[in-house]
């Protein structure tokens, strides 16, 4: 039985072309193929499908065109790696969440084609960040994080992140890339403990530190007995967890996230830790969901 595939999201925009090109370098590292797809409603847009014989709509024409050449400029980039596409007569976002029920993971840009100029995230990144069952990737950041210049990978852990999947997924991304592994725990001491009383001074700050110390110790016990080829570094930083992971993203290759999603009116949404790093990560991001549970993403920003 094969692999499950890499799948990303194109639409002829800079952005997925970049999200493209890297998808092609991360299904490499898996050792899985790459599964490019273009969804969009052209049929509510410009009518029934024409009846035989007749030409097709020029969005789904433009679509063809578009998954067409990218995937020849995925063979020429990397001619080892096996590309398929798909053109969907689907809303975006829906038929990405959809592919990504068998895929290994899914991958986009951070803003499509046609999005207002200057908007950090795209509507159909957010929406398939917050939703699909798999892994997602948001591919966002400056040309050295893109490029995977730092050697570096980052893990953001939260209360409850023994044994999650987003621990695993971080270990086995490093291990595959030969890089290192910062895991870092964010901590915070309550304004009320600190207090200017002589009996409180500089005990319970060290007393959250200590326990973020703990957390770390606890979440790595079973991966890095496991994983003993990657190189982990254990950070504690105090402040809010959004902040401190923003922080540390400016010289990492990788950011990830453990997907804390909760469920709402309006559908699932993510927590803000995992909102704040897609819209101003200086690095692609990636939130690795915890099946039907929550993923805590540290203590509350």
């Amino acid at each position: 039985m094969s692999s499950p595939p890499m799948v990303v999201g194109v639409d002829g925009s800079e952005s997925s072309l970049l999200a493209a090109d890297w998808a092609a370098d991360e299904a490499l590292l898996h050792g899985s193929s790459l599964r490019i797809v273009y969804a969009s409603l052209w049929q509510r847009y410009e009518g029934a499908a024409p009846a035989a014989g007749l030409s097709r709509p020029d969005e789904q024409v433009m679509a063809e065109n578009i998954v067409g050449s990218t995937a020849e400029r995925i063979r020429r980039r990397t001619p080892d790696l096996h590309v398929t596409t798909q053109v969907l007569p689907e809303e975006a976002a829906g038929a990405l969440l959809r592919q990504g029920d068998d895929a290994f993971a899914l991958v986009t840009g951070s803003r499509g084609r046609g999005e207002i100029v200057g908007l950090l995230l795209g509507s159909v990144s957010l929406a398939v960040a917050a939703g699909a069952s798999c892994p997602v990737f948001v591919v966002r950041g400056d040309k050295a994080g893109v490029g995977g210049e730092h050697g570096r990978i980052v893990l953001g852990v939260g209360d409850t992140d023994v044994g999650s999947p987003a621990v695993r997924f971080a270990f086995d991304e490093a291990r595959l890339r030969g890089c290192e592994l910062d895991v870092v725990r964010a901590w915070r001491c309550p304004s009320h403990e600190t207090a200017d009383h002589p009996l409180l001074a500089g005990g319970p700050a060290h007393e959250h530190e200590a326990q973020a110390s703990s957390l770390l110790d606890e979440v790595l016990a079973a991966p890095v007995r496991d994983h003993p080829d990657v190189a982990v570094r254990r950070v504690t930083a105090e402040g809010p967890a959004r902040k401190v992971l923003l922080g540390v993203s400016s010289a990492a290759d990788l950011l990830i996230v453990g997907a804390r999603r909760r469920q709402s009116h309006f559908g699932m949404q993510l927590g803000r830790v995992a909102h704040t790093v897609l819209h101003h990560a200086v690095c692609p991001v990636a939130v690795v969901p915890r099946g039907g549970e929550s993923v805590s993403e540290g203590p509350t920003p």
